[in-house]
């Protein structure tokens, strides 16, 4: 791990020039005192970094000064992979590979594609944090030491034990046979069997995981997509799911549908509105989902639905007709 660090501390000074010691800290995930540490190895070492004082002052290597240490490792290359959504890495435990590996990646470049291929860099943004409506995309925290356990477990094939909360329970042990990682939307899932059946873990919701010695028992090669595909129609086909039926203006249908698990009928009604059956994961989705819809949107059936948004319209009206203070 310090070596993979001094080499990343290079590649900065060259990218940069100069870095302070807290810059360097930051981009490394480490103390200042690690830092000064790390200086201290590299001068050691002969690598000719020296120090600049001043308020602009900082870390800097001698001009012209180069280094072969850009080879890649194991989670860089696998960081590199899945670099398509950055999000993705996070989730995986892989952020700071992934920012080691570009550091090497584009080190490796020649010299007269450097500035290029950073001004290019500079014209791209993926996945920023909020869209256009400034609501945020808040990715799952799973901590690096969780999912680098369960990260190698799928790697090796080998079994693993997790402490897991289940979504309103306490956390029990379960002993898996990991089959792949999966990340939608900024969420992480760890596709497994348990006793021959299949089962998908929230990443977020492993408290403690234990690689084991045993070897999984799971199929040689898998088709991840497909494997997802199928307990995705399974997930929004089962459980606690509700139907509704409700009218809804032409113009929100799309809302209505995009938060609905599936559509099971559709009609035009005399006045232009859409008449739809849809389903939704549970009673607490069906009546967020058409609160969201405001006056947009009416649920006919069922009668429970009609009288919870009832309720819920009449306490909101009661509180603000009340003068307030």
């Amino acid at each position: 791990m310090r070596a993979d660090r001094l080499v990343s501390l290079v590649l900065l000074l060259r990218r940069h020039g100069r870095l302070s010691a807290t810059a360097l800290a930051r981009e490394l995930e480490v103390s200042t005192r690690t830092v000064l540490r790390d200086i201290d190895a590299l001068s050691a070492a002969g690598v000719p970094v020296y120090a600049e004082r001043g308020r602009h002052g900082g870390f800097a290597l001698l001009p012209g000064f180069q280094t072969e240490l850009t080879g890649l490792n194991h989670d860089e290359a696998l960081a590199l992979l899945v670099a398509g959504s950055r999000r993705g890495a996070q989730v995986f435990g892989l952020g700071s590979a992934l920012a080691s590996a570009m550091l090497k990646v584009v080190d490796a470049l020649p010299e007269s594609y450097r500035a290029t291929a950073a001004g290019a860099a500079e014209r791209l943004l993926i996945e920023p944090e909020t869209d256009l409506l400034s609501r945020r995309v808040v990715a799952e925290e799973v901590p690096d030491a969780v999912v680098a356990e369960i990260r190698r477990a799928v790697f090796a094939g080998r079994k693993l034990r997790i402490h897991y909360a289940a979504a309103n329970q306490a956390a029990k042990w379960r002993t898996v046979d990991p089959i792949g990682l999966v990340t939608v939307r900024g969420q992480g899932y760890l596709l497994a069997t348990r006793e021959g059946e299949d089962r998908t873990y929230r990443l977020s919701r492993v408290r403690v995981a234990e690689e084991l010695a045993e070897p999984a028992q799971r199929p040689d090669r898998v088709d991840l997509g497909r494997a997802w595909q199928e307990r995705s129609t399974r997930f929004r086909t089962g459980g606690d799911q509700v139907t509704v039926l409700a009218r809804v203006h032409p113009k929100r249908r799309e809302d209505l549908v995009d938060t609905a698990l599936a559509v099971l009928a559709e009609s035009t009604d005399a006045d232009g509105w859409l008449r739809v059956e849809a389903t939704f994961q549970d009673t607490r989705h069906a009546a967020w989902a058409m609160w969201q819809l405001a006056a947009s949107a009416e649920a006919l059936e069922p009668q429970w639905l009609r009288s919870a948004l009832h309720e819920r319209a009449t306490t909101i009206a009661k509180h603000y007709a009340e003068s307030g203070g």
